[in-house]
């Protein structure tokens, strides 16, 4: 039971270290345009470093969840809406898993 507390104590410091530090260091705008753009496109890449993998593991085929990965990629290359490029890739996934299937 220690044990747990500890680790809760930790993580909660951890956690609130992160996100305290940048506001008690970074008190002034940031101006420098390399930064701005590096922070900009943190969230993006952190959801893709943690959702594209699992893509590939999602369906019972390969072939099928490269389909959809194509698809989606595809579908917001051209712009479409997060709900049109999520049901496009599961209508791709399904498709190929019933063509796979046959």
């Amino acid at each position: 039971m220690n044990r747990i507390l500890i680790s809760i104590a930790i993580m909660a410091v951890t956690t609130y270290l992160i996100r305290m530090l940048p506001m008690v260091l970074c008190r002034k705008k940031i101006e420098n345009q390399f930064i701005q753009s590096f922070l900009y496109y943190v969230p993006y890449a952190v959801l893709a470093a943690m959702t594209f993998p699992d893509i590939f593991t999602s369906t019972r085929s390969l072939a099928s969840a490269s389909a959809g990965c194509l698809a989606a990629l595809w579908l917001a290359y051209k712009k479409r809406g997060l709900l049109i490029v999520a049901i496009g890739a599961v209508i791709t996934v399904y498709l190929a898993e019933w063509l796979i299937g046959i």
